[in-house]
């Protein structure tokens, strides 16, 4: 998910886990199946939503937490009451995105027989909707991390199609890039597009969740970066990744959704160094990390 700021609620871990270089602390937001909350940067739990088994979420700027649930998009005070929520729709199945915008509406898709995005004012009610074309009836596995652009348009991974599409307003699809490139290893390596955050050079970083490896794509769709299992013989740290955030220092936090060993969150630099590892008990669906070292990331996330 890639995208500026983040399928379903963030829980937030920190070092509870031993980390690759001890240099590096971390706190931050997981949506994850066994818990949605956050965990300080000493393994902490700081604060917890109450329910786990969120799709998408962000810590927002006054504190309050956005968190997509399967049934409904809600944001919540630490306190727990909710302030803002969007229900799925009854003709669909589960809500898959939510991200808060910056004219103030709620980005929601909904997955189900009659796929769709969604932007949501602050009363609740649809200011924008389209219906999107992800190649297949297979609910759950329609779409997951839809973001908004700085051009305006919605860049949606479709992971049963192999392809991230690009949307208008309009809902019309304006460009495409496709994961199962011959050089990832065809449809065969099962490159699930998950995540998908535009970068500020204009590539595109995916992380691919059957194919268990994490890549950069240019503005033509060819792969500039690749990181995977064959870069780590020890460690194995991909395991259906799904979260992702390119950090401002340019390295990269990967989540490994389905790890059932020690990593489950981890942190690559470019040439390839596993500097930071969470090795806590929760799996990890989304992240948003909040601090490094005692202080917050600089800007809006890169999600």
């Amino acid at each position: 998910m890639f995208y500026r700021g983040l399928s379903c609620i963030v829980v937030v871990f920190a070092l509870n886990a031993a980390c690759a270089d001890d240099a590096i602390r971390h706190s931050f937001f997981i949506a994850g199946p066994t818990m949605t909350g956050i965990i300080g940067e000493q393994g902490e739990e700081v604060w917890n939503a109450g329910r786990p088994a969120a799709r998408d979420g962000f810590v927002l700027p006054g504190g309050n937490v956005l968190i997509a649930w399967a049934d409904e998009a809600q944001e919540l005070t630490r306190d727990r009451q909710v302030v803002w929520r969007f229900k799925c729709s009854a003709e669909n199945r589960e809500i898959g995105t939510v991200e808060r915008l910056a004219n103030g509406r709620t980005l929601v898709t909904e997955l189900g027989p009659r796929p769709r995005l969604l932007e949501v004012d602050g009363q609740g009610q649809i200011a924008l909707e389209f219906t999107l074309q992800p190649e297949t009836d297979n609910a759950h596995m329609q779409t997951r991390m839809a973001r908004k652009l700085p051009n305006g348009n919605y860049l949606v991974p479709h992971l049963l199609a192999f392809k991230l599409k690009e949307y208008s307003p309009a809902g019309m699809v304006v460009g495409e890039m496709k994961t199962d490139l011959e050089d990832l290893g065809g449809r065969g390596a099962e490159n699930w597009p998950f995540t998908a955050i535009r970068l500020d050079n204009g590539c595109t970083l995916v992380n691919l969740t059957h194919g268990n490896k994490t890549v950069e794509l240019d503005a033509q769709g060819r792969v500039v970066w690749k990181i995977s299992n064959e870069d780590f013989p020890q460690e194995q740290p991909f395991a259906d990744p799904c979260g992702g955030q390119r950090l401002p220092n340019g390295n990269t936090v990967i989540a490994s959704y389905g790890a059932r060993g020690e990593i489950k969150v981890f942190e690559v630099t470019r040439d390839r160094k596993l500097v930071w590892k969470y090795t806590g008990k929760h799996r990890a669906h989304e992240i948003q990390m909040l601090t490094t070292n005692g202080k917050p990331l600089d800007g809006a996330p890169l999600k």
